[in-house]
């Protein structure tokens, strides 16, 4: 027997061979791992640069949260300075329209919804001004002694 036999025979043996592992009803897939394997030989390079911009972005998405975050907090620091201020005029006698109680109301319904959804946000500095204006504004419409 020749060399050339030996493979023929055999390769066209183990060929058929793995063919029938790969039919059978059994979980051995010796194609698919193969070729698995062989793909991963081939594209280990373009593997490891995804896995290098899958980290890149998480870390970017991470940084890009904090700001999200940080910018909340100050768009709500900035209602409820926007609040104590109108209870600082109310305080001191400062006549007011209806339509700036309006405005100031929903001032304070955007910073309430804002403390609900973030538990961690700090609201203990706004709570007596918001009761008051909300006071005021009760007491405003039953006088009907708006400015």
């Amino acid at each position: 027997m020749s060399m050339q036999e030996i493979l023929m025979n055999g390769g066209g043996a183990l060929f058929l061979l793995l063919t029938l592992v790969q039919i059978a009803p059994i979980k051995v897939n010796p194609w698919s791992a193969l070729a698995k394997w062989f793909g991963r030989a081939i594209n280990a390079d373009m593997m490891k640069e995804l896995e290098e911009v899958k980290s890149g972005q998480k870390e970017t998405r991470e940084r890009l949260d904090a700001y999200i975050r940080m910018d909340d907090e100050r768009n709500a620091d900035m209602h409820r300075a926007r609040i104590l201020q109108f209870n600082n005029e109310l305080l001191r006698d400062i006549l007011h329209t209806r339509e700036d109680f309006i405005e100031i109301l929903a001032e304070i319904d955007f910073y309430e919804r804002y403390c609900e959804t973030h538990s961690e946000y700090q609201n203990n500095r706004a709570v007596c001004a918001i009761g008051n204006i909300k006071r005021v504004y009760n007491d405003r419409l039953k006088e009907h002694d708006f400015l």
